[in-house]
């Protein structure tokens, strides 16, 4: 199994659990960093996710992994909040920041600039729209490296 597969497995198993104790599942990703592999599940609910509520999710699915075994190697599992600056990955993340302010970053440089803020005001499949004080500013999804959402203070 690829990636992939390991995280759409481990969002099947973690769902339930995740719905069941009134938090939501942001993402789940598998990734290798240096030398270990690390599959981390990303949950959310109004007004942030503590601690507890990661170690509570973390128990029971803890469980399962061990009783499934689908993945072969060694790793590190972890649960943990998005974060403020999460970034948007899937439609539904796009779709629930939509008026929200973000941070885009390009491959290339972009009339001299790789750097971009301003806030979401739609998307597609294809592109992504910006607009900051008086000009709105339309990018191929395809150019985006990264968009988060921007952290204000």
């Amino acid at each position: 199994m690829a990636a992939k597969e390991y995280e759409k497995k481990t969002e099947e198993f973690i769902l339930p659990i995740v719905e069941r104790m009134g938090f939501e599942l942001w993402d789940v990703e598998y990734v290798k960093e240096g030398k270990e592999h690390y599959l981390r599940a990303y949950i959310d609910k109004p007004g942030g996710i503590t601690i507890n509520d990661c170690v509570a999710v973390s128990r029971e699915m803890n469980e399962i992994l061990d009783r499934e075994d689908y993945i072969p190697e060694e790793y590190i599992f972890e649960v943990s909040s998005p974060g403020l600056d999460r970034p948007l990955k899937k439609e539904r993340d796009f779709e629930r920041s939509i008026g929200k302010r973000v941070e885009l970053h390009t491959y290339r440089a972009i009339d001299g600039s790789k750097d971009f803020s301003g806030e979401l005001v739609d998307y597609n499949a294809d592109q992504v729209t910006i607009k900051d004080d008086n000009s709105q500013q339309v990018f191929e999804r395809k150019d985006i490296a990264q968009i988060r959402l921007e952290v204000v203070l």
